[in-house]
This record gives C-alpha cells, structure tokens and sequence, in this order.
C-alpha cells in the first residue's frame, strides 16, 4: 500500500551498485534463462526507483562466471526495464575468515600469475564495472592497479585488512568500500581497519574514498549509520545487497552456491545466524537512512543518486539536472516549499533528483530525460526513462 500523501517533487533515479538478485532471479546461478531473469529483474525495480543497476555475482567456480558474464551487457534503459551499468564481481578474492555467506571452496588467492589469475577466474572483464576484493591479500596492489587502468573500481570488502594495508589500497586506486562495517574488522581504537579509511589522512590528494552502507534496519545499527554519516558524509552510497528472495515471500532461495532462508527481513544461510545479503528495497533503504540519521532530504536523497554516480565518474551523465544528462526533469505537482524554493539536489545511482519549490523548465534542445515523481514521504508515483512513462503506482496502492 503506498503512503497517502500525495505531494510529489520530480527526481531523476538510476541504480545500485551491489544487487545479487531479486524476484526469484540469482545473478550468480548459470542458468539456462539467466537473460530472462536480469530482463524481469530490471522490470521489477522500475517501482522502487531504479533505473540502472549492476547485477552482482557472489563468489562462485570459475565456470559460473566463464558462463554468466558473456551474458551481461551494459544497456540503456526503457520500456523493457531498467538499464545495466555492468557487472559488480564481489570475490573470490576475499578472506577467509571474513568470507560472510560466501561459500568458502570457491575462495582463490593471488598466485605467481596475480592479475592473470584474476582473468582465467572470471574469463572476461568487458562488461564487469566494480570488483569487490580483500587487500590484505598477497600481490593485491598488482592487481589494483591493472583493474583501476581498465577502468574498473576496485572496492574493499570481505576483509581483515588493517589500516595501513587498506590506505596502501587506496594509494593504488581502490576508491570503494562495498559495505562498511559489515565483512571486516571491527573498530578499534588503535587500528581502525578499513574503517578508518573514512576519516584517514593518508587518502592521495583529490582522492575520495566511497563505501556503502545498507540501510536496512537489519546490517547496521542506526547508531552506526550515524556514526559513518557524520564521519563522511560526502562518501555515503546507499546499497541493497539485494538477493533472489528480495520481494518474494518468507522461505529458502539461493545465494549462489548457497541456500539462504528468509524469516521476515533477516536473510540468512540455512540453518546457521550468518547474514546472507538483503531483501530491502532501495526506495525503502532510503526512507530508513533518513529516519534513521534525522538527515534532510537532499541528504539522504544525494546518498543513493549523486555519491554512487561520482563513484564511478559518471555524474556528467548521471544524477545532475544539468541541461543534455539523463538526470533532466521537469516536475507536475511539486512538494511544498519547505527546503528552500527552486532548490536543486544533484543525484544519481539506486535513485533521483527532486526539485522542491517552483517547476524546473527543461530546455528543448536537451536529451529526453531519466526521471522519478516521489510523493512527500519519498515513496515512488512513477518513474520515467528517456522522457517515457515506464512505471507507475496504481491509484488504489496496490
């Protein structure tokens, strides 16, 4: 049921970073219909705002990945779905101890091969966008570095990293953090671990350090959400981890190589208490991070839209309303003004851009625009894609 209030602001949306799955649909199963599974996936999540996203494989046998990325390819989105922004391959290249719900006879090393290694692994990197590795790991600043020359990003996670190792990280290109607090280390007043990249010193000049949080009200505390935002806010990427259970009832599914039980929002693996990724949606991790920190709007709006897009250098596309990006919008019946008229939050990713107070014009000579109309408490009314209605919620909430 959607929330009764219908003030609406325009926001323009795109995706998340980290999504193993949905719907009954695993990324990291090679299946015989996997394109018909990331083709319902992207229709499904034209509802929670999402306009592009990158289907995320779990730690699997070189055969998953040899079988399942030549099937993914980066696209627009549009009637059929939302786009695709590439691959996010989160390990095997992780530790052990840390492995999470990661099936721990997949896990590999770095060998005498080091970068070669990691392509007879996944055998091709042309569509992967991010990869997720632990860089405590021997011969991982090899292997940054030739990832970061491609064009990929390199997030840290899964990890037993110290502080130095992963700041030397970071010196060779690492700009992620897959989800903070959660796979790795604790905090510790004498040795930070990764966590204390968020307020390190050493971070290469014009450099910024990103890491993801899920806000699910399940994998972190709201206390921690906290902590983090007011640490670095400028760094917050809001993330889903979600898996094939996400919008399908209580029972087990799958993780990859994993069977994974869902009891209400707790996923879990079978039989055990280990967390095994999400079934939170991103409009909902949003409205949580929000109630959670008491940040504004724009906040927590910029969280899942602007941070994810210059993490991976495409806010000249992605999560501004500049005239000619795919982030123009132009808004019918706008939220009250009560942040400040004519106000404009740059966004992008898992999400959007609102204009709160007068209409925003769009220029006639720009491209057709990625938009969202959300209603005052930020639920999504509708969710547009190069100027074409693909979404929108049914007047009776169901």
């Amino acid at each position: 049921m959607t929330n009764s209030n219908s003030a609406c602001g325009c926001c323009c949306c795109v995706s998340d970073p980290l999504w193993p799955g949905g719907f009954g649909v695993d990324f990291s199963l090679a299946t015989d219909d996997f394109k018909s599974g990331i083709d319902l996936v992207s229709q499904k999540i034209l509802s929670h705002g999402v306009t592009s996203f990158c289907p995320t494989l779990v730690t699997s046998p070189p055969s998953v990945y040899h079988q399942v990325l030549p099937q993914i390819s980066v696209r627009n989105g549009g009637t059929h779905g939302a786009g695709i922004l590439g691959a996010h391959l989160e390990g095997p290249f992780i530790s052990k101890e840390k492995k999470g719900a990661h099936p721990e006879h997949c896990l590999r090393t770095f060998e005498a091969g080091a970068f070669q290694d990691l392509l007879a692994t996944y055998g091709s990197l042309d569509c992967v966008q991010i990869v997720t590795l632990a860089p405590e790991m021997r011969r991982s600043s090899e292997v940054i570095r030739e990832l970061t020359k491609r064009g990929i990003c390199v997030s840290l996670g899964h990890s037993v990293a110290n502080l130095s190792q992963a700041e030397e990280a970071v010196q060779h290109g690492a700009t992620f953090i897959t989800h903070l607090f959660n796979a790795m280390l604790p905090f510790h007043h004498r040795d930070p671990g990764i966590v204390g990249l968020l307020t390190s010193d050493k971070i290469p000049a014009g450099r910024r350090v990103f890491y993801g949080m899920i806000s699910d009200g399940i994998h972190t505390n709201p206390a921690a959400l906290r902590i983090a935002h007011r640490a670095h806010p400028k760094g917050l990427v809001l993330v889903t981890d979600a898996i094939a259970g996400m919008g399908l009832a209580p029972g087990r599914h799958t993780l990859g190589q994993q069977v994974v039980e869902i009891d209400g929002l707790n996923t879990y693996i079978a039989g055990t208490k280990t967390l095994s990724g999400s079934v939170a949606t991103m409009d909902t991790c949003v409205r949580h991070f929000q109630e959670a920190t008491g940040c504004s709007v724009e906040t927590a709006l910029e969280a899942a839209s602007l941070h994810p897009a210059q993490l991976l250098g495409i806010e000249h596309k992605k999560g501004t309303l500049n005239y000619d990006s795919d982030a123009v919008g132009a808004a019918g019946r706008l939220a009250p003004p009560r942040i400040c008229s004519g106000l404009l939050l740059q966004c992008f990713f898992p999400w959007m851009l609102v204009v709160f107070g007068k209409p925003f014009g769009v220029s006639p000579t720009s491209q057709p625009s990625n938009f969202l109309m959300l209603n005052d408490s930020l639920y999504v009314q509708a969710t547009y894609i190069a100027g074409e209605e693909v979404w929108r919620q049914d007047v009776s909430g169901m």
